[in-house]
């Protein structure tokens, strides 16, 4: 493939809810390119798809990096490293369903990152097909801004193909392929209200334009291209396009469109005559080629064998062949433009978000703000023994998702995950299997419980132990209070009753001890522990008799103190449709949850600020999902420990003691 110019680029991400056919729409794009003979009907690539796909395709001169995403929002997090070297989306709708999570996630998306999107209207030919329903609920939430482009032309059994309402011509299907034909003039009056519409657009896209339209005059070709195209970059507009990739209906309307309308990275002031540097916006390890990282390249000019620095880690990478990733694999090239997107391959210390650069001195790209974890999850191997190789492979997949966290909870003894939802854990159960050759099996959470006190008491605790020759002594008297604080330990002795040396032992002893509470055998915290008395021996006494004596001290103040158990509780923020407000609110006061209050959010959404038990709410990613239709999100983080109610507390007790 030959090197293009900057403003011959498109980078254009495909979004869209699972099965409204985005990877379908990319394999008609291959198809009607001649890189392809065949195209998949939709029910061939549904095998839920965990990762961004890359595809360069050449059309017309001009060269088009397509970012194909998954439809599963459990893998938002690869969506949002699309964003970093995608300039426009291309957001797939399903024609025979209504406006899904889905759609209006990618949409958000779209808008929080700036950028200009076509909504391209799918199986446009099914008997179920109804354009105007999505059109009408798209415009219901974005209001002006969508403006159809395209109309269809007939549906079910008498769908002939689709009107492009901005060229003013029709595209007819005759069973093989589409072909421009004239106007059918029983369209006409409907194709005049709809194109009239689109001029108001046009027209409110420039003054010159503006003062044409008030004056009655028309806009020649390339006004309304050139009106369109503005509004378009500016977000001003959406178009809706419509088609239908299984019958590659529509597909070179839309590829014509892409360059007429959607930025090129000439258009974001991308310079190519600076020095090089660039960001990755994707890494994985494949089993031949070892590392793999997708980059796009901000300015200057990327060429085989230069040094870069990684601005991130302070280290150097060399870089061998520059490669593009089409549906044939990796092929090499010269060099990449300013815009371009790249495949590099064996980076050593390089990963999502690095910048790389020719000079030392330039400031990194922003990093990619990956989702907070909805969930968390426990994992263990099927087989004794796998522990370190879980560890090694999740390591390892973190490099090639960002959006999961884990850490080894020495308390619990767990392999902690945080994941966006059931299908992403499911999703890394698989990889690490695959991948790594380890069985794992999914726990839930231990809950990590702490013991306080509520009341005070004074005790002694004394260890005497005489065996013959060299004996232990030590004798404390030990006040117990609760305290804000973790733990407070302070002494009052007078009189020398306990020797000083002995003192740090006795403070040991307590803290040792406190590591497993009376009712349970939780951590215990908020203790205060006053030192005010004891007794030693001159020649019995020693460190370990004053902790043993404190031990027990401990055991008995902590019981006569009236222990509880505590719970940790979770600060949550849930975003939901108002419709689905209600059956939010009673889902959570069942799960012992406070409603701290409610507010407005982006359209018809409302944020709910809530508290909950974190042991009530391990899985409310999978409820909340299910109460919404999918529609709900939240984000939660650790508020605070609250005791646990007495009936409640006395079934822990009980099974923790089985």
């Amino acid at each position: 493939m030959k090197v293009y110019e900057s403003e011959k680029i498109r980078n254009v991400a495909i979004l869209g809810h699972s099965g409204s056919g985005k990877s379908n729409l990319l394999e008609a794009f291959l198809y009607t390119v001649g890189k392809t003979n065949r195209i998949s009907k939709p029910t061939d690539v549904a095998k839920i798809t965990s990762s961004l796909g890359l595809n360069t395709i050449e059309y017309k001169d001009h060269k088009y990096n397509f970012i194909d995403t998954p439809g599963y929002f459990d893998f938002e997090g690869e969506v949002i490293s699309a964003t970093i070297a995608a300039a426009s989306t291309i957001i797939v709708v399903d024609s025979t369903t209504s406006i899904q999570v889905g759609t209006d996630k990618a949409l958000e998306i779209s808008d929080d990152y700036n950028m200009p999107r076509f909504i391209f209207v799918n199986k446009i030919d099914s008997e179920k097909a109804d354009y105007q329903k999505i059109l009408d609920e798209l415009k219901e939430r974005y209001g002006k801004k969508i403006a159809p482009f395209h109309l269809p032309w007939g549906k079910a059994e008498n769908f002939k193909g689709f009107i492009n309402v901005v060229d003013y011509f029709a595209r007819q299907y005759n069973g093989k392929e589409c072909v421009t034909v004239d106007m059918p003039s029983d369209l006409k009056d409907e194709v005049e209200n709809v194109r009239a519409m689109l001029m108001e657009a046009v027209a409110e896209t420039d003054e010159e334009l503006l003062d044409k339209y008030f004056n009655g005059e028309e806009f020649t070709v390339d006004e309304i291209h050139r009106g369109l195209r503005k509004g378009v970059i500016s977000g001003d507009i959406i178009p809706v396009l419509c088609g239908s990739t299984a019958k590659n209906i529509g597909m070179h309307t839309l590829l014509d469109m892409i360059y007429d309308y959607l930025p090129s990275p000439y258009d974001k002031m991308v310079r190519d005559k600076k020095e090089f540097d660039g960001q990755i916006f994707k890494t994985f390890v494949d089993s031949f080629l070892g590392r793999v990282s997708y980059l796009k390249i901000g300015q200057g000019v990327l060429r085989p064998d230069m040094e870069l620095n990684n601005i991130n880690k302070r280290t150097k990478e060399k870089i061998s062949k520059i490669n593009i990733m089409t549906n044939e694999g990796l092929q090499e090239i010269q060099s990449a433009n300013a815009g371009d997107i790249v495949v590099l391959t064996k980076l050593q210390t390089s990963h999502t978000g690095d910048t790389l650069a020719e000079k030392v001195d330039v400031s990194a790209y922003e990093l990619p703000v990956f989702p907070k974890p909805q969930m968390l999850i426990a994992l263990e191997p099927l087989n004794k023994g796998d522990e370190d190789k879980i560890s090694q492979g999740l390591h390892r997949l973190l490099d090639e998702d960002p959006s999961f966290t884990w850490e080894r909870n020495n308390e619990t003894k767990q392999t902690v995950v945080g994941v966006q939802g059931d299908i992403h854990i499911n999703s890394l159960k698989d990889k690490l299997k695959e991948k790594f050759g380890v069985d794992v099996k999914i726990q839930d959470l231990k809950v990590p419980y702490r013991e306080t006190i509520r009341g005070k008491s004074d005790v002694q605790g004394k260890h005497k132990k005489q065996s013959g020759g060299h004996g232990q002594y030590g004798d404390v008297k030990i006040r117990f209070e609760p305290s804000d604080k973790p733990f407070e330990f302070t002494e009052e002795l007078f009189g020398g009753s306990v020797p000083k040396s002995y003192v740090p032992a006795v403070e040991k002893g307590l803290i040792e001890s406190m590591e497993k509470g009376v009712l349970a055998g939780y951590p215990v915290t908020n203790i205060k522990a006053t030192l005010y008395d004891g007794s030693y021996h001159d020649v019995d006494s020693s460190e370990m008799a004053f902790k043993i004596a404190a031990s027990i001290a401990y055991k008995k103040g902590m019981e006569e103190a009236k222990p509880v158990l505590l719970e940790p509780v979770m600060d949550l923020k849930i975003i939901v449709p108002e419709e689905y407000m209600g059956d939010v609110i009673g889902d959570m006061n069942k799960k012992r949850g406070k409603v701290l209050g409610m507010e407005a959010y982006k359209g018809d959404k409302q944020v709910i600020m809530a508290q909950a038990p974190q042991g009530e709410i391990f899985k409310y990613a999978i409820d909340l999902k299910a109460m919404t239709q999918g529609q709900g999100y939240f984000e939660m983080e650790f508020a605070r420990y609250d005791e646990v109610p007495q009936q409640i507390a006395q079934k822990i007790i009980a099974e923790r003691q089985k």
